[in-house]
């Protein structure tokens, strides 16, 4: 009889793991998602005149935290769809910001076990030199395609990128324990 009890309590309980688990994926990628869509959203904001030079890469941030932190869900493809999204809603040259980002990711994903151990302060300064990266790779495919002028100041947003990164870092930290994604 209590054998009988045992099992079937065991049994409750892998049952209530697996629909945890499940709701936990569901819920993850859902969270992922909603993540993206909010720096889609932020990246494609209009700003005035000579701060829009200015504007951090909130597309960037967002994807470099979910490389370092999920690497086996967020990966070089996921950028390049990224990229190919804010082409759409830039209106810009598609397949550009898709290629470059890629590329940026590639580095990102390819040292995410030394990048993750480095300081808070260390990862910033790197993520706001992929950051003047990224606008310089886009604005070399864009010059091979079109006529375009460099603007020295868009590198300025690296530095934004470099003060917002540990915010940001602590922020998606939190959201991600929070909703327990894996």
């Amino acid at each position: 009889m209590i054998l009988v009890k045992r099992k079937s309590i065991n049994q409750y309980l892998r049952a209530l793991e697996d629909k945890t688990l499940a709701t936990s994926m569901f819920s993850g990628r859902f969270v992922i998602i909603c993540s993206f869509l909010i720096a889609l959203t932020l990246q494609t904001i209009p700003w005035p005149g000579m701060l829009d030079l200015l504007r951090p890469s909130w597309l960037l941030l967002v994807t470099c935290y979910w490389v370092l932190a999920l690497p086996h869900r967020v990966n070089v493809g996921s950028a390049f769809v990224l990229g190919l999204l804010w082409d759409l809603l830039l209106g810009s040259t598609l397949g550009i910001r898709g290629m470059m980002m890629s590329i940026v990711i590639y580095l990102i994903a390819l040292n995410f076990l030394v990048i993750r151990n480095m300081a808070l302060w260390q990862q910033a300064i790197l993520i706001g030199l992929m950051s003047m990266l990224l606008d310089v790779l886009i604005f070399c495919g864009e010059y091979l395609i079109q006529d375009v002028d460099f603007n020295p100041v868009s590198l300025w947003s690296g530095l934004i990128n470099c003060i917002l990164w540990p915010w940001m870092f602590l922020l998606m930290r939190r959201v991600r324990r929070h909703w327990h994604i894996r």
